[in-house]
C-alpha cells in the first residue's frame, strides 16, 4: 500500500517563533523549528519544556467530585472500613490498581484487590465483583479504567451497601452512576484542564488530592510514577500536558530506581542494565503485562508489579513471558484466519470497514488481531468472537483520525454493550444481530471517513541534508523526550541519497542495510521490510528516505543512523525538493 507523505508547513507565526527560538536559544534554524512546531514561542517556554517540572501538574481538586472522593476515602481509612481496589485486565487497569494499592498499604492494612476475568465477567464492573466485595466484607471499592458506564452495577452495589469511586477516563454515557464520586475530566460538567489522563493517571490524582488533604510528602505519590509511565505508553494517550510531565518522571524513576517487578520484566525481556525508553514500555512491558489478562488473568500481572520479592517476581515475569508467547501465537492464528475470510469475500476490496467473526478465535487476541488487519487494509476494523449464550463480543481499532466510537456510538441500539474512545473500543450484540451491524457500520463510516483518512501517511517534520544530523542535533531530539501520541519523535525526508559502499539485503533478503551519502556526507541505516530495493540502490539509482535518526551501538561503538520508515527509489531526473 501506498504511502502519503506530508512534511509539515510552519504557519507566519510558527516561522517568526523559530527565527525568535533560533537566535535567543542559540541553537540551528532545524532545532528552532522543531520547538516552533511543538507550540512553543519564547526560550523560557521552550526551557520549561526541555526541563518539565512537577510543579506544573494541576490542582487534583480541579476535577469533579475529588473533594467527595476524598472525604469518603479518608473515611474509610479512619474507620478501619475493608476497602476493594477494582480495576480492568489491561495495562492501564492493572498498573492502575498497582498504583492505588501501594499507595493505599501504606495507609491501611485492610484492603484488597480485584481484577475482572476477561472470559467470564468481561470488561468492567461485573456482578461478580460487586458480590465478592459484599463477600469479603467491603464498604468501598475504588474502580480504575472502568466504571463511568456501568449504571446498574454500581446501583447494585449500593443496594449492598457498598459505595463506589470511580476513576475512568473513557467517553461517558448519557447517565453518570449513581457512585460516592466519578472521577472523569471528559464529563461534560468537569472543569479540570487537561482531558487526556490515562485511567491509572485518574487513580493518581486522587492520591496526589488524598496526600494533600492529610498534609502528607508528596514523594509518596512520586514514587509511583513508574508505573504511571507504563500506563500513559501502553493506553496510548496523548503524551503532552500532564501526561509528558509525569511519562518523564516516571521513566526517570523507573531508570533510576527499578522495583523488583520492573527490574523481573527487564530480565526475561532481555533488556535488563539498559535505559528503559518510551518504546520500550510500549513493545517490551506492555504486550507482557496485557498477556497476563489476555492469556490467564490481570491480577498476575498485578502481583508482579506490587511485590518485593525478588525471586517471586522473576516467577511472576518468567510466567507473563510465557503467556506473552502464547498470546503471539494465537494472534499469528487468529490474523491468518481473519485474511483467509476476507480473500473469499469478493466485496471485501470496495468495502471502507473490516468487520470479521469466528465462534472460535482467542478473546484474549482480538483486539490485536483487528490492529494486524488495520495495518493491512487501512480502515476501520471489529474483530468478533463468541461469548456467553448468543453474545459475541470484540475489538474495534481504527485510523488516523477517525472517530470510531462515534461509528460504533450510531448503532448502539444493536449492542448490549460497548465502550472506548477516538481510536479503540470495545463492544458485544447478539449474534443475530451482526449482519445489520456490519451494514449500517458500513454505511456510516463510508459516509464520515475522508479520502485523507484511507491512507496511511507519514508526517515528516522537515526536509533535511544529511550534514544537519549530527550529535548535537540528537541531543536536541532527546531534549523533546518522552515522544507519543501528539508528541510524536520528528521523522526527517532526505533525498536523492545514493549508495555509498555498503547498501545491501540482510535477514535472508526482508530488510535493507543502509549506507548512503549526498557525496558530502554518509550514513549508515536500517530499512526493516524494504530488502527487495537494495538491487535498485546498488545500480545506482537515487532513493529519498523518510527516516528517524537513532543511536546504534554494535560491537562497543555508538554511532548515529537512519531508521527508515519508508523509502522511495527515484529515477534521477524524478527527483524535486519541497
Amino acid at each position: 500500500m501506498q504511502t502519503n507523505w506530508h512534511i509539515k508547513t510552519l504557519t507566519s507565526e510558527e516561522q517568526s517563533a523559530a527565527e525568535r527560538l533560533t537566535a535567543e536559544l542559540d541553537i540551528s534554524p532545524l532545532a528552532g523549528r522543531l520547538l516552533a512546531s511543538r507550540g512553543l514561542r519564547t526560550g523560557a517556554e521552550a526551557r520549561a519544556y526541555i526541563r518539565p517540572s512537577l510543579d506544573s501538574l494541576h490542582d487534583p481538586f480541579l476535577m469533579r467530585d475529588m473533594g467527595s472522593a476524598v472525604d469518603r476515602l479518608v473515611r474509610a481509612i479512619d474507620s478501619h472500613e475493608r476497602i476493594m481496589v477494582y480495576g480492568d485486565y489491561d495495562v492501564d487497569g492493572t498498573t492502575a490498581v498497582a498504583l492505588m494499592y501501594s499507595f493505599l498499604k501504606t495507609q491501611t492494612d485492610n484492603l484488597c484487590y480485584y481484577i475482572p476475568d476477561r472470559y467470564t465477567e468481561g470488561y468492567g464492573i461485573s456482578t461478580k465483583g460487586v458480590d465478592t466485595a459484599k463477600a469479603d466484607g467491603c464498604t468501598l471499592v475504588i474502580a480504575l479504567d472502568c466504571g463511568i458506564k456501568a449504571v446498574d452495577k454500581i446501583a447494585y452495589a449500593n443496594s449492598l451497601g457498598i459505595d463506589f469511586i470511580v476513576c475512568d477516563h473513557h467517553t461517558p454515557g448519557d447517565i453518570i452512576p449513581e457512585a460516592v464520586a466519578v472521577l472523569n475530566m471528559k464529563r461534560q460538567d468537569c472543569l479540570y484542564p487537561f482531558k487526556e489522563l490515562s485511567g491509572c493517571g485518574v487513580g493518581f490524582k486522587l492520591v496526589q488530592a488524598y496526600i494533600l488533604r492529610r498534609g502528607m510528602d508528596m514523594q509518596q505519590a512520586y514514587r509511583l510514577l513508574p508505573l504511571l509511565a507504563m500506563s500513559i505508553a501502553s493506553d496510548i494517550v496523548p503524551v503532552t500536558g500532564e501526561n509528558r510531565i509525569l511519562a518523564f518522571y516516571g521513566l526517570r524513576a523507573l531508570n533510576a530506581m527499578p522495583s523488583v517487578g520492573v527490574k523481573a520484566i527487564m530480565h526475561v525481556a532481555g533488556i535488563e542494565g539498559k535505559s528503559v525508553s518510551m518504546t520500550d514500555l510500549v513493545f517490551k512491558f506492555g504486550p507482557r503485562i496485557n498477556a497476563a489478562g489476555r492469556i490467564k488473568s490481570g491480577a498476575e500481572a498485578v502481583r508482579l508489579l506490587i511485590t518485593d520479592d525478588e525471586e517471586e517476581a522473576l516467577q511472576f515475569a518468567r510466567d507473563i513471558d510465557s503467556y506473552n508467547q502464547n498470546r503471539r501465537d494465537f494472534d499469528s492464528q487468529t490474523t491468518d484466519e481473519a485474511l483467509e475470510q476476507l480473500a473469499e469475500d469478493p466485496e471485501n476490496g470496495q468495502r471502507h470497514t473490516t468487520v470479521v467473526f469466528s465462534p472460535e478465535w482467542h478473546k484474549g487476541v482480538v483486539g490485536i488481531a483487528a490492529s494486524r488487519l488495520t495495518e493491512t487494509f487501512y480502515r476501520p476494523t471489529i474483530v468478533l468472537t463468541a461469548g456467553e449464550g448468543d453474545i459475541i463480543s470484540g475489538s474495534a481499532r481504527s485510523v488516523s483520525d477517525f472517530d470510531i466510537y462515534t461509528a460504533i456510538d450510531s448503532c448502539r441500539d444493536l449492542l448490549t454493550n460497548f465502550g472506548g474512545h477516538k481510536f479503540a473500543a470495545g463492544l458485544s450484540m447478539h449474534k443475530a444481530d451482526l449482519p445489520e451491524f456490519k451494514r449500517r457500520f458500513e454505511d456510516y463510516v463510508a459516509a464520515h471517513i475522508t479520502p485523507e483518512q484511507q491512507v496511511p501517511t507519514l508526517t515528516i517534520e522537515a526536509e533535511v541534508e544529511l550534514s544537519d544530523m549530527n550529535w548535537k542535533m540528537h541531543k536536541i531530539l532527546q531534549c523533546l523526550e518522552p515522544f507519543g501520541p501528539g508528541n510524536e519523535r520528528p521523522l526527517f525526508l532526505c533525498r536523492g541519497l545514493i549508495n555509498n559502499r555498503n547498501t545491501r539485503a540482510v535477514s535472508e533478503g526482508k530488510h535493507l542495510h543502509l549506507d548512503l551519502t549526498d557525496r558530502i556526507v554518509a550514513m549508515d541505516g536500517i530499512a526493516f521490510g524494504q530488502g527487495d530495493k537494495a538491487m535498485d540502490l546498488q545500480n545506482g539509482k537515487r532513493a529519498d528516505v523518510c527516516f528517524y535518526l537513532e543511536e546504534n551501538t554494535y560491537h562497543g561503538r555508538t554511532t548515529l543512523q537512519m531508521n527508515a520508515q519508508d523509502l522511495r527509489v527515484v529515477e534521477q531526473g524524478n527527483q524535486k525538493r519541497v
